[in-house]
C-alpha cells in the first residue's frame, strides 16, 4: 500500500536516500531542507525519476513553527492525508570542548536537533489527530543511548533527548490514533558525519578506522529503513540498523574484512 511521507532534511544524505527508496516503493514524498534551491533541485530530480505527481517539497527551517506548518500544508495540498512524518533534519558542530564552541554553533545544533524536533512533533501530531491518524518518527544519533565522547556535548545532549521524547510522546498520544516511533540509522557516511572533522588531523584518522568497521553508505542503509518504516504498525516502534549484535560481529570480523567507505570512485 502506498503511503504519503514528509521527510525533513531530505535534500541530501540519509533523508534524500530515504525519500528515494520510499518513492521506489510506490509512496508519495514531500521533501524539505533549508535551501529553496536545494529543495527545487531534489523535487525536479526525484520527480523526473518517479513522477512529478508523487513528489512535492518546501524549504523549511524546522526551528520555525510557521515553516513547519507550511511544510505540512504543502504535503496535504499535494497528496491529501499525511501518513508519516519523519524528523530527520539535523546539525552538528566541530568536535571540540563545549567552552570552545561558538555561540552560533551551539544555537544551530540545539535549534535544528531539539527545537526542530519539538515542532516536528507538535505540529504533525495535532494535524494527524484531526485527520484521524498517522505516524511521527524521530531520528536517533550519537548520545541517544547515553554514550558520551569528548567534543560531542551539544550534539549528544540533543540526541539523548530523543529517547525522552519517545517516552513522553507515547504517554501524550495514548488513546489517540497517532503512533510515535524512532529511527536509528547507525553510522552513515554523510556530510553530517564527516563535516566536523579536520581531514588532516590525527583525530580524523582514528575516527575513520572506527567508521570503516561500523559505518555504512546511504545506499546500503536506506532501503532497509524504508522497508521497516512501511512495515511498522504499532506505537513505540524502534527501527535500529546497527544493533549491538551487529556491531560486535563487525569488530570480530574487522581483521579479516577490509573496508574503505571513503575511497573515491575510480
Amino acid at each position: 500500500m502506498s503511503k504519503t511521507f514528509v521527510i525533513t532534511g531530505s535534500t541530501r544524505g540519509i533523508g534524500r536516500g530515504l525519500a528515494r527508496e520510499l518513492l521506489a516503493r510506490g509512496c508519495r514524498v514531500a521533501v524539505s531542507g533549508r535551501s529553496a534551491a536545494g529543495v527545487s533541485s531534489a523535487v525536479a530530480e526525484l520527480g523526473a525519476e518517479f513522477g512529478v505527481e508523487r513528489v512535492a517539497g518546501a524549504a523549511c527551517d524546522v526551528a520555525d513553527p510557521e515553516q513547519v506548518r507550511e511544510l505540512w500544508r504543502t504535503a496535504a495540498d499535494a497528496f491529501g492525508p499525511v501518513d508519516a512524518w519523519v524528523n530527520n533534519a539535523g546539525a552538528s558542530a566541530e568536535r571540540k570542548p563545549l567552552w570552545e564552541q561558538s555561540d552560533e554553533d551551539l544555537r544551530r545544533v540545539v535549534e535544528s536537533n531539539l527545537t526542530g524536533t519539538l515542532f516536528g512533533l507538535k505540529i504533525p501530531v495535532a494535524a494527524m489527530i484531526e485527520q484521524g491518524g498517522g505516524q511521527v518518527w524521530m531520528t536517533e544519533g550519537f548520545g541517544s543511548d547515553g554514550a558520551a565522547q569528548a567534543g560531542m556535548a551539544a550534539y549528544g545532549a540533543t540526541k539523548r533527548a530523543v529517547r525522552y521524547l519517545r517516552k513522553a510522546l507515547l504517554a501524550d498520544t495514548a488513546g489517540t490514533p497517532v503512533q510515535v516511533g524512532t529511527l536509528s540509522p547507525g553510522i552513515v557516511v554523510t556530510d553530517l558525519l564527516t563535516g566536523d572533522y579536520d581531514p588532516a588531523s590525527e583525530q580524523w584518522e582514528k575516527a575513520k578506522r572506527i567508521f570503516n568497521i561500523l559505518g555504512d553508505r546511504v545506499e546500503t542503509v536506506t532501503p532497509w529503513l524504508a522497508e521497516h518504516l512501511l512495515a511498522a504498525d504499532k506505537p513505540g516502534s524502534r527501527i535500529v540498523w546497527l544493533t549491538r549484535r551487529k556491531a560486535f560481529a563487525r569488530f570480530a570480523l574487522a581483521p579479516f574484512r577490509k573496508r574503505d567507505l571513503f575511497a573515491r570512485p575510480a
